[in-house]
């Protein structure tokens, strides 16, 4: 009997260690998005309804953190490149994956920066899963422009350019997946060789006056 209450015990103990470890990846998910990766982690632990010593308990540092947060996010965008790479059609599998990141953008904001975050050069295991990645995009590009899909100027780092002016953008109407469709859209089109004029997604419901102040500048004067 006691042996039982021993083992209700830490089998209770496990579910709290759980649930505090998904309150506190879900609460940096959330100020991640609002303030960055670089937010202080005590917000992330109010957020989370936890204390700073539980934060640190799951999660040593910062990066661990980040990259637990965004994990399955990571793990989405390397099995699109993986499709991409398996398609019958190249350009196709392009498509797939610019559209597959371009919605995580979309979806989990703060994923940008821990995108880039994810590929440092502090360790040599990191930096061995960058390379490949850079090299299986550039077989993917070079398949996609041999299948006559592609432009034949586009250079893999146009893809970040392409990330980078998505990123703005959700970041800027983060409720407007109409615009973010069409943008994406937009930039395709402008990749493909022989560009026939597919119909594109409809229009955001945006006008001037609606623009972010963030966009001219004057947010925080």
């Amino acid at each position: 009997m006691a042996e039982s209450s021993r083992m209700t015990a830490r089998d209770t103990m496990r579910a709290d260690a759980r649930r505090n470890r998904e309150r506190v990846l879900a609460a940096a998910r959330a100020v991640f998005a609002e303030r960055g990766i670089d937010a202080p982690m005590a917000t992330v632990a109010r957020r989370a309804g936890v204390g700073v010593a539980t934060l640190y308990r799951h999660f040593p540092t910062r990066d661990a953190l980040v990259h637990n947060a965004f994990a399955q996010q990571m793990e989405t965008c390397a099995r699109a490149l993986s499709e991409a790479l398996a398609a019958p059609d190249p350009w196709q599998g392009f498509q797939q994956m610019v559209e597959t990141i371009c919605a995580l953008q979309r979806e989990e904001r703060g994923f940008s920066a821990a995108f880039a975050a994810a590929f440092p050069e502090s360790t040599s295991q990191h930096a061995q899963f960058r390379h490949q990645a850079e090299r299986d995009f550039a077989t993917l590009v070079r398949r996609a422009q041999a299948s006559g899909g592609l432009r034949a100027d586009f250079r893999p780092s146009d893809l970040l350019v392409l990330l980078l002016a998505h990123c703005g953008l959700v970041t800027a109407l983060p409720g407007d997946a109409a615009a973010s469709r069409r943008l994406v859209a937009y930039l395709l089109q402008s990749l493909r060789a022989g560009t026939a004029g597919d119909p594109l997604p409809p229009p955001a419901s945006l006008t001037l006056h609606s623009l972010p102040l963030a966009l001219d500048g004057s947010r925080g004067r």
